[in-house]
């Protein structure tokens, strides 16, 4: 009897020692995302300002209910992205755009439920011009928020959303991609002069 168990133990201890492979958890996969070249063209619509967007991206009014003349999406369909951009005329009154700048930093502040950091950073553009940039991290509705101004007569602001429930790192690679597009909106913004 001891010789039958003999070569049922030896055939175990075999596959015992087989099963000890070199087994390595695959790390947690994301979604592969191909970003396309960044290549700029000219914006074309009539608004009191202008700037270079991506070749990926198209230009779309606002339809939201509240939306005022000028307000626009820069939509990026194939990341399913967009930066909304709302302007606002200051009329050469300082307290407007104290209010303005007031609910840009009111609607940053409003991440910081679900924002594990926010970073803000004032950016000099190539055209001398200054804007603020607001970088948040954590799952939140917005990534990157900003607002420029020539203080007298222009302020625009624009926020970065995604229309995708993924969490941040899956998207931070499109983050990146899209914050480019941002400074390079920010560093060929011309103001219109009125007519």
């Amino acid at each position: 009897m001891v010789w039958a168990i003999m070569p049922l133990c030896a055939s175990m201890g075999v596959s015992c020692s087989s099963s000890e492979s070199d087994y390595v958890p695959k790390p947690k996969g994301f979604p592969r995302l191909d970003l396309p070249a960044q290549v700029y063209q000219p914006m074309k619509e009539d608004h009191p300002y202008s700037f270079e967007y991506s070749k990926s991206a198209v230009i779309l009014p606002d339809t939201f209910s509240d939306a005022e003349p000028h307000w626009i999406f820069i939509a990026y369909p194939s990341l399913k992205a967009s930066i909304q951009l709302t302007y606002k005329p200051v009329q050469n009154n300082p307290q407007r755009l104290g209010g303005f700048i007031n609910d840009a930093y009111k609607l940053a502040g409003r991440h910081q439920i679900k924002a594990t950091g926010i970073r803000e950073q004032v950016v000099k553009t190539k055209s001398g011009q200054r804007a603020v940039m607001f970088d948040l991290e954590g799952d939140v509705p917005s990534y990157v928020q900003f607002f420029t101004t020539d203080t007298t007569t222009n302020y625009l602001r624009g926020a970065l959303y995604f229309s995708v429930a993924d969490k941040q790192d899956s998207l931070q690679p499109a983050i990146d991609y899209l914050r480019k597009d941002i400074v390079h909106l920010l560093n060929t913004l011309k103001w219109k002069k009125k007519s």
